[in-house]
């Protein structure tokens, strides 16, 4: 349930990545000339990633991981329900998998990659 609550100030913040959404947006522009509607869709798809990567910040706290949109929190994952997780394609990282034990959860990653593997190496390791 989303709540307002102060972020806590010992915590490890991942710096946004423009990356993905960008990608998106300029294959977008080059499918426009091949296909009006797949480009405008896949436009409207980068734009809306590079609002969510703009607005949303995640944060590793010591039990569990935070996701937050300015300072109010939006969801929290409990380390402790994890089960595993992955990233994608190492040369270009762009979907973050976990599993929780009632849930699995496919996230594209706006965020810094290698940050994102240090962070869950360091406070979830893969079982």
């Amino acid at each position: 349930m989303p709540t307002d609550v102060a972020i806590p100030p010992t915590v490890l913040p991942l710096a946004p990545s423009y990356r993905l959404p960008g990608i998106l947006i300029v294959a977008a522009i080059a499918l426009l000339f091949l296909n009006l509607w797949l480009g405008l869709g896949i436009a409207v798809f980068g734009l809306f990633l590079l609002y969510q990567a703009a607005t949303l910040r995640l944060f590793f706290t010591a039990t569990d991981l935070d996701i937050y949109r300015g300072d109010r929190l939006l969801r929290r994952f409990p380390y402790s329900m994890w089960l595993n997780w992955r990233i994608y394609w190492s040369l270009l990282p762009i979907l973050f998998y976990f599993r929780e034990t009632e849930s699995i959860h496919f996230l594209p990653i706006l965020f810094d990659s290698r940050e994102l593997r240090t962070a869950l190496e360091q406070f979830c390791p893969p079982r």
